[in-house]
């Protein structure tokens, strides 16, 4: 938090009829503290205003329902966190209504007339007996804040991205582990329940630090924290029932590392650069090939050579092109630098370079369904096509669940001829009403003299994603 005191006659008097300014009715200095209440009448907050003053508002709501993907019935408990564009927690988390209706404050710089100035949100929302959202496949869809409209004296940003629809698990809720990173900045951190090096739970924790780890099973667990620019020190505790709370990460002056390579982009026409993210190892789903990110572990716009700086200690899987911009890592198995890449950072901090350099190639275009959001399938035997490999001798087609399982699998789908896009119609196990699913195509050719085939392609790591409502 930063107290600031306006002393500016100039701008009392220009705030003063703005929608919830306050504090501004007399040439006396007055002090607020954004992100806070301090400083400000009753029910209102204290936020930045555009050109570098602050001053008191309404406060900004984002509304919405947390729903049972399956049958629509509300959610009451789960915790939903507000995200800026990197990934970083920027709210507290508040809990959902016994109808899953849920009303979180969000910060956001302001104009002087208290409507909030234009950037984006995304929600992560967690419940006992339900999958994370979002989960890759399935991505947050940006809110934007500008959009805010006044109801009842608060500024209020509702649409159809502010309701989230979670999965149920298999096997229902387990066991909770809460507590708070212990640290000056502790928001963002990125929580993971591991037992026997593979995750069972993960959270992120809110601007006070606060998290909770649903349906960890019984037993010995090791309760780690990620996030750019923050160690915590790991904790191991034994998961019993009906819960463990209080449990405490606390920050480390420990040295961090900064993780160095480069990528080489071939065959990519209208695409020229890609991004590059560390998934903790533990959380990494090789079937899939997707993990969780933490927040600041990340380089953008890569063209050559990326570093990716402030890397706590710990166990990461190196992925390329894994975010919609036109590429995917070259699939071809059988040349250097197309194979994920496994790292360990030291305690000791210090320069982590990649063992290869990563090639990356133009992608398979998504035709239907999926092509740029997670659209509506309403049939039992959905119809999947894609843009055609002009040099490719077939094409091999998997189908995932959201929870990374493979529900179908062919890899003999001829080569296409005569021009247009290549399709496929769904030919596996029923579809569940109200999963996520995603299908996945990737082009093959024979090798030389009728040797093993070799990989040309593939769709994107996040595109083909549909829910399947009869």
């Amino acid at each position: 938090m930063r107290s600031v005191v306006v002393r500016s006659v100039g701008l009392c008097l220009a705030l003063a009829g703005a929608v919830g300014a306050a504090g501004c009715s007399t040439p006396a200095a007055t002090q607020c503290t954004v992100g806070t209440s301090t400083g400000c009448a009753s029910a209102q907050v204290c936020e930045h205003v555009t050109g570098g003053t602050v001053a008191c508002f309404a406060p900004l709501l984002v509304r919405g329902h947390v729903l049972d993907a399956l049958d629509r019935h509300g959610i009451a408990n789960a915790r939903v966190l507000a995200l800026d564009a990197n990934g970083a927690a920027i709210s507290t988390v508040v809990l959902s209504a016994a109808d899953g209706a849920y009303s979180l404050p969000v910060p956001a710089e302001r104009n002087a007339a208290g409507a909030p100035a234009s950037s984006s949100i995304t929600l992560r929302v967690d419940a006992a007996g339900y999958q994370t959202f979002p989960t890759a496949p399935r991505t947050s869809l940006p809110i934007d804040l500008a959009g805010a409209a006044v109801v009842g004296g608060s500024q209020v940003v509702m649409s159809a991205a502010t309701d989230v629809l979670l999965i149920p698990r298999a096997g229902g809720s387990g066991i909770t582990l809460s507590g708070n990173v212990v640290a000056a900045h502790p928001a963002g951190v990125l929580v993971v329940a591991e037992q026997s090096g593979i995750a069972v739970a993960s959270a992120v924790s809110d601007t006070g630090g606060s998290f909770e780890l649903f349906d960890v099973p019984a037993g010995a667990t090791h309760v780690a924290g990620f996030r750019a620019g923050l160690r915590v020190t790991p904790i191991d505790v034994t998961a019993l029932a009906p819960g463990v709370d209080g449990l405490m990460l606390i920050a480390d002056t420990g040295a961090l590392a900064t993780v160095t390579g480069s990528i080489n982009i071939v065959n990519a026409p209208g695409a020229s650069s890609t991004s590059v993210i560390l998934v903790v190892e533990s959380t990494f789903v090789p079937n899939a090939a997707r993990g969780e990110a933490p927040a600041g572990l990340r380089a953008g716009n890569v063209t050559g050579a990326f570093s990716i700086a402030d890397v706590p200690p710990g166990a990461y899987v190196v992925l390329a092109a894994f975010e919609n911009d036109g590429l995917v890592r070259d699939p071809d198995m059988a040349i250097s630098g197309t194979a994920i890449q496994h790292i360990t950072v030291p305690a000791a901090g210090g320069q982590v370079p990649l063992a290869q350099s990563f090639k990356v190639t133009g992608a398979l275009d998504v035709v239907s369904p999926g092509a740029t959001m997670v659209d509506l399938v309403t049939t039992p035997t959905p119809v999947f096509s894609w843009a055609d490999d002009s040099s490719e001798d077939g094409y091999e087609l998997r189908v995932f669940d959201a929870f990374g399982v493979m529900i179908l699998e062919n890899t003999s789908i001829p080569s296409h001829t005569g021009g247009g896009s290549v399709t496929y119609t769904y030919s596996g196990p029923p579809l569940m009403a109200g999963m996520i699913y995603q299908f996945r195509a990737t082009s093959w050719r024979t090798g030389h003299g009728g040797a093993a085939r070799t990989y040309i392609s593939a769709t994107e790591d996040l595109r083909g994603v549909f829910e399947y409502r009869p």
